[in-house]
C-alpha cells in the first residue's frame, strides 16, 4: 500500500516498519475507539499537507479501513496555499498511484498570511486560521461529516505548554472536537501516537515530504522551544511525557482553581451536591444496563 512495500527495504528495515506499522495502527484505533472518532457510513475527510503526520495518518486509516467492522469513506484534501516553488504535481501523483480519492483546493492564503502578518512576526497563527477555514468550507461542498487531522500526542502536549506558558489557559488539542460553527467534526486519529514513531515510519515508508516554505523556516518559534524543553525531559525523565499526556485524561476540577468549572461558591452545601451526584451516576448506570 505505500512505497515501503517494494523491494527497498532491507531485513532489518522490514521487520522494524512492520513493528511500527502495528504499533501505530493499535494506537490510532484506540484513539479513535475511545473517543468514538469514525461510524459506519462517515465520510471523513483526510486533510493532506505533504508532510509526515498526514502522510502517515492517511497510510494508517486506509489500514483500519480494510479490517474495520464498519464500513467509511476516505477522501484526501490537499490545501494548494499558492507557496511560491510549491511542487504542485507531488500529492497528485503519489495520490493516484495509491489509488486514493483526492481532491485539490487552491486558495492564495499565502498572498494574505505575508499581507497582514507584520515583519518578525510568525505566520502559524494567521495561517491556520485561514487554512482552517476553508477546509472546513469545503468539506460540506463534498459531503464530509468529519475532517481528520494530523496532530499527534506531542502536538497536544506542545499545545498544552504553549497555552499555559504564553497564555495563561490550561487547555490543548481534544481528539475529537465541533467546529465553533457547529457544523463540522473535527478528529484526530494520531492523539496516542508518538512523533518519533510516526517520523521514523514515514522515513521507512519513503513517503515524498513537501516542506512547508511558510512558516516551517522561521526560527525561533515558541513551539520549536516548547519540543525542545520535551524532547530534553524525554532524555532526562523517562516516562514523564507519558504521564503529562494521561494527566489530560485525568482531570480533577475541583483541585484546580477555575470557578466556571467548580462551585467552590456552594462547596458547604457539598454533602448535598455529591449525594445528587452519587443519585444521577447510579440512574446512569441502571440506565446503561
Amino acid at each position: 500500500m505505500t512505497l515501503a512495500t517494494d523491494d527497498a527495504l532491507s531485513p532489518k528495515d522490514r521487520i522494524r516498519y512492520n513493528k511500527l506499522q502495528k504499533r501505530l495502527r493499535r494506537e490510532t484505533g484506540r484513539a479513535i475507539a475511545d473517543f468514538n472518532m469514525i461510524q459506519d457510513g462517515d465520510k471523513v475527510m483526510v486533510c493532506l499537507s505533504g508532510g509526515k503526520d498526514s502522510y502517515t495518518m492517511l497510510e494508517i486509516l486506509r489500514n483500519l479501513q480494510m479490517s474495520a467492522p464498519i464500513r467509511f469513506e476516505l477522501v484526501a484534501v490537499n490545501l494548494d496555499q499558492k507557496q511560491p516553488g510549491f511542487p504542485e504535481h507531488i500529492l497528485p501523483e503519489y495520490l493516484e498511484r495509491e489509488g486514493v480519492a483526492y481532491h485539490i483546493l487552491e486558495k492564495d492564503t499565502y498572498s494574505i498570511v505575508r499581507e497582514k502578518t507584520p515583519e518578525g512576526k510568525t505566520t502559524c497563527a494567521l495561517c491556520s486560521r485561514l487554512r482552517r477555514g476553508s477546509l472546513y468550507g469545503f468539506a460540506e461542498e463534498i459531503g464530509a461529516n468529519k475532517i481528520a487531522l494530523g496532530h499527534h500526542r506531542d502536538d497536544i502536549i506542545e499545545t498544552l505548554f504553549l497555552n499555559m506558558f504564553y497564555g495563561g489557559k490550561m487547555k490543548a488539542m481534544p481528539p475529537k472536537l465541533r467546529s465553533d460553527d457547529g457544523r463540522n467534526m473535527v478528529i484526530r486519529p494520531l492523539a496516542y501516537c508518538r512523533e518519533k514513531d510516526i517520523a521514523k515510519f514515514s522515513e521507512l515508508s519513503n513517503f515524498p515530504i513537501i516542506p512547508c516554505n511558510l512558516c516551517g523556516s522561521q526560527d525561533n518559534l515558541q513551539r520549536q522551544a516548547i519540543k525542545a524543553m520535551l524532547q530534553q525531559w524525554d532524555r532526562e525523565f523517562p516516562g514523564r511525557i507519558e504521564n503529562i499526556f494521561a494527566a489530560l485524561q485525568n482531570v480533577a476540577p475541583s483541585q484546580l482553581a477555575d470557578t466556571k468549572l467548580f462551585d467552590f461558591a456552594e462547596l458547604e452545601q457539598g454533602f448535598k451536591r455529591e449525594g445528587s451526584r452519587a443519585e444521577h451516576r447510579l440512574e446512569l448506570v441502571n440506565l446503561f444496563h
